[in-house]
């Protein structure tokens, strides 16, 4: 019967009607019921894979749902690369970051219907997003963390809600892209174990820390899509969880576009993870748990299981009902000329604006974590400088992973080269590779004895770290064993400093660096992430003082791994800045600059509040250096007297200001009840009695560089 009606939908030969799904007055739902009735089980089945098929009879070309936009369109080609994602949280400004999504969607569509025109349907050339990565880098061996914004929770939820908007749009009837936050749910290492490993979670930490930014991404970001991790959660695959993806996603929080597995995870569930048996027990299991889309081919199996009566045709109904929503929100069936965004220029790709906007984002990315002296900003007249090091002239230093084709780019040692006096000798020595080749430092240090300062590039690379499989120099799978500087590296540093002439060594990574060493010996450090492709003009201007740094650590940098439980310990205890009891080496929100700031007049208001009020907050911030420069106002709260246990502190606002010399300027947060909460053992958040600290300034409130004042609040007894 099912059959027969689906050709008696479908439309007889020389029939010029148009059928009711391509009627684009009639609400989405209708259309999506309408060609959900044309379609044969096979269709319907071959749509809920990444490659979906064409269906010739009806006009429906192929699509394939895979594309990439960490921080810029990926794997398609050219494309403006923005600094890797752990470096744009290092800006500490969502504003930005919105500018930066925007221009990465205008990119992304504009290559879309191009490559529409020139027949090109293949991978990466989408309008479904795998962007962006909104896992908490909990640990700094993880290879990944680079594509992450930190280890915060508010500041991951802040940026993750931008780059969500920035990315879909604010068409009422049209979606930009569809944005897919990712991994769902706690998945952060070891990558060797992806497959098979099981997160072990208390419900506190689930919720307290791992859940915020995708909660924050799905109810204020209206997040289209979200993926699913490899690895599970507490005994359930992850692509696979009634908890995670029925309970919490779509009944907790009212989620109500589709799931992508990540790309092999459902062959993980049988043949990693052992839950299942074979690949139809696990197509079965995913598709009834709420697994949508399958990166893979696995739910090739489905019609088996409805031939079998293991698994009822309304399912797939039901994911493909959510599937084809997106394709019909994003205007796939639509008249080109009637979807605003199909008519975006193919010359914005790589354009002038987004060039510069690429170089704003690196500027303010970069982040000064010593100045002993105030060696630097450098005197552009200096007679000679000498540039040492295997990332000075690395493209792949620039790039990061998950990165497109940069029409132009600027390497350290260019963007020095440009900006010294051009009477002044530039001399460069890769001295080492990343992890080896001492053969070059006896080069490096006769550089270094003819140089007035010398400008040391070291670091890592995507190929030393990244995602399993994509890192082919990485120490573990893409991860890594030791968080120090490689063994050949801090050779050649050590050399360098024992020239005598000053060091500053720049620091190019997507993860922190345990630079203990160097803290104690070396004058002036950077970090300047994998800054993108305009990293090293940015950075050559931070150097020599034409732009003042500002850029704050979204992660803590340990001084060794002495300082951290286990990698494969998904607990939070001793973890981050929040839970972390150690000092560190330098500490999440860290960052310093060539001005000083001045915080006054405190308020709060009111001082005494119910459970359900909020809170505003107000200081002042004035510049009370020689120039100008940008600050990076924080708020962290913490709970004093609480029931159950809690963070030391923990973010929950923050405001990047620009501020001339004299400058000041009041700002107003407004703290919500629910940045107030504690979590219970069940994972429950409530807001109880007692009493609070208010701290603000430009770093955490046991930062001495940071000037941070406090007040107390009062939460009321409930009466």
């Amino acid at each position: 019967m099912r059959q027969n009606q689906n050709q008696a939908n479908s439309q007889a030969p020389g029939d010029s009607a148009e059928p009711r799904f391509r009627d684009t007055n009639l609400p989405i739902e209708e259309r999506v019921e309408d060609l959900i009735g044309r379609l044969s089980l096979d269709e319907k089945i071959s749509q809920l894979a990444h490659q979906s098929a064409a269906i010739p009879r009806l006009g429906i070309p192929q699509y394939d749902w895979w594309s990439e936009c960490l921080h810029g369109v990926a794997r398609a080609g050219m494309a403006t690369v923005f600094p890797q994602a752990i470096g744009m949280a290092a800006s500490f400004n969502d504003r930005l970051l919105y500018r930066v999504a925007t221009a990465i969607s205008d990119e992304a569509r504009a290559k879309h219907h191009e490559a529409l025109r020139c027949g090109n349907r293949g991978q990466y050339f989408g309008l479904t997003f795998w962007s962006p990565n909104i896992n908490i880098f909990r640990d700094p061996r993880w290879g990944r963390g680079q594509e992450t914004y930190g280890e915060d929770p508010y500041l991951t939820s802040r940026m993750g809600v931008t780059f969500v908007k920035g990315l879909q749009g604010n068409d009422p009837k049209y979606l930009k892209l569809v944005a897919t936050p990712k991994h769902f749910a706690a998945h952060s290492g070891p990558e060797a174990e992806r497959h098979h490993f099981d997160a072990q979670v208390s419900r506190r930490d689930l919720h307290e820390t791992y859940l915020p930014a995708f909660r924050a991404c799905v109810k204020a970001g209206k997040a289209a899509s979200i993926m699913g991790a490899y690895s599970r959660l507490n005994g359930e695959p992850c692509c696979a969880s009634d908890t995670l993806l029925e309970q919490i996603l779509r009944d907790e929080w009212g989620f109500d576009g589709y799931v992508v597995s990540d790309c092999g995870a459902l062959r993980d569930i049988h043949g990693g993870h052992r839950v299942t048996r074979n690949l139809l027990e696990s197509a079965v299991l995913a598709l009834q748990n709420g697994c949508d889309l399958n990166c893979g081919a696995v739910y090739n199996h489905l019609r088996r299981a409805v031939v079998k009566g293991l698994l009822d045709e309304k399912l797939i109904e039901r994911a493909l009902r959510r599937l084809l929503s997106a394709r019909f929100r994003l205007g796939m069936f639509d008249p080109p000329e009637d979807v605003p965004y199909a008519s975006i220029s193919p010359d914005v790709v790589a354009c002038e604006e987004h060039q510069q906007l690429a170089l704003e984002m690196a500027r303010q990315s970069i982040v000064l974590l010593k100045n002993e002296d105030n060696l630097l900003p450098l005197d552009r007249s200096l007679r000679s400088v000498a540039v040492v090091g295997p990332n000075a002239e690395s493209l792949s230093a620039l790039l990061g992973n998950y990165t497109g084709y940069p029409s132009q780019y600027v390497t350290p040692l260019a963007g020095i080269l440009n900006a010294v006096s051009v009477g002044a000798q530039v001399l460069y020595r890769q001295g080492c590779g990343i992890w080896q080749g001492r053969g070059g430092i006896k080069a490096a240090v006769q550089a270094a004895e003819q140089a007035d300062v010398v400008i040391a590039v070291l670091g890592l690379t995507a190929q030393a770290e990244g995602e399993e499989g994509s890192a082919p120099q990485s120490e573990a799978h893409g991860d890594r064993i030791h968080v120090g500087l490689p063994d050949v590296q801090g050779e050649l540093l050590r050399a360098l400093h024992a020239t005598g002439v000053p060091v500053v060594l720049v620091l190019m990574s997507g993860s922190p660096l345990a630079v203990t060493w160097a803290d104690e010996n070396i004058p002036a450090i950077l970090h300047a992430w994998y800054p993108g492709q305009a990293g090293g003009r940015a950075l050559a201007e931070v150097l020599f003082g034409d732009y003042n740094p500002a850029g704050r650590l979204p992660v803590t940098f340990i001084r060794s791994l002495d300082q951290l439980p286990l990698f494969s310990d998904y607990s939070m205890s001793n973890r981050t800045y929040r839970f972390m009891m150690e000092e560190p080496l330098y500490p999440f929100g860290y960052g310093l600059s060539y001005t000083q700031f001045r915080y006054s007049k405190l308020q709060v208001s009111p001082r005494e509040i119910g459970a359900a009020e909020r809170v505003k907050v107000t200081v002042q911030v004035q510049n009370v250096g020689p120039v100008a420069g940008d600050e990076v106002v924080q708020l962290y709260l913490s709970d004093v007297e609480a029931s159950v246990p809690v963070p030391q502190l923990h973010l929950e606002g923050f405001r990047r200001v620009h501020l001339g010399p004299g400058q000041a300027r009041r700002l107003t947060f407004t703290i919500a009840p629910r940045q107030l909460a504690a979590y219970r053992d069940d994972g429950a958040a409530f807001v109880e009695p007692g009493e609070f600290i208010i701290s603000v300034g430009g770093g955490q409130p046991t930062d001495p560089t940071a000037g941070a004042l406090q007040a107390t609040l009062t939460v009321r007894e409930r009466h």
